[in-house]
């Protein structure tokens, strides 16, 4: 392994699923804006849309995850030129 190529400022960090609110904690470099008291010990926080125990794959549900209107934008912006296609 090189020398002097991975950092060395891993610490704790809290990532949450934002859409049903699981919560973990790992060491990680990643900045984060936000902090969260978890059993009276403040962490980083790294709100995350999707991870294992909420993506399809992994738990076997079907779900529809549209935050902030992505399908819609998609579909107003690429809609027509698919339905162009089709026919």
């Amino acid at each position: 392994m090189k020398k002097g190529i991975h950092p060395d400022n891993y610490r704790e960090v809290v990532f949450k699923d934002m859409s049903n609110d699981d919560v973990f904690i790992t060491r990680s470099t990643v900045a984060a804006k936000e902090t969260i008291e978890i059993d009276g010990v403040t962490y980083p926080l790294v709100k995350l849309e999707i991870t294992n125990t909420s993506h399809p794959f992994f738990t076997g549900k079907q779900k529809l995850v549209d935050t902030a209107g992505r399908v819609d934008k998609f579909m107003n912006r690429y809609g027509k030129h698919m339905q162009n296609k089709q026919k």
